[in-house]
């Protein structure tokens, strides 16, 4: 008696949470949905407009001064001007952004308190002449307003 023939590896496959689904068998990859490959064919057409648009100006016999790149020019105003529309708030973004706005604040503050205590310190330690205790003390009117 001949025996069945060996299934195929797509057969005897089974998932594993340690391992990733090789392409072949994803079916993101092969069973795509009517909207998905519409979409993929209207990206398709606008790369391929803009790739002849570019290579139109980079052969021409009498080329400007600059060849401007559509695609290029789309990349840099998506990156620079156009910023939030894709900024996507994570953990680190807003951990960096209350670093940038409280860091220097705090620091500011750590400061001025460390140098008035040390202020206070001398004081108490009478190692300021009085003089000296006095300005720190008050505001001295009488010699700026005379």
């Amino acid at each position: 008696m001949a025996s069945a023939p060996a299934p195929s590896a797509a057969r005897l496959y089974r998932p594993n949470r340690f391992v990733s689904l090789p392409a072949e068998l994803d079916p993101d990859t092969y069973d795509t949905s009517p909207e998905k490959r519409r979409a993929e064919a209207e990206r398709l057409a606008i790369r391929s407009q803009l790739k002849r648009q570019y290579l139109l100006q980079l052969n021409n016999p009498s080329p400007p001064a600059v060849i401007e790149d559509p695609a290029l020019i789309r990349w840099a105003y998506a990156k620079s001007q156009n910023v939030y529309p894709t900024f996507r708030p994570t953990p680190k973004t807003s951990f960096l952004g209350a670093a940038y706005a409280l860091g220097p604040l705090l620091f500011w503050i750590a400061v001025l308190k460390a140098h008035r205590d040390y202020k206070e310190k001398r004081i108490q330690e009478a190692t300021i002449c009085p003089k000296t205790r006095s300005q720190i003390l008050s505001f001295p009117e009488e010699e700026y307003f005379q």
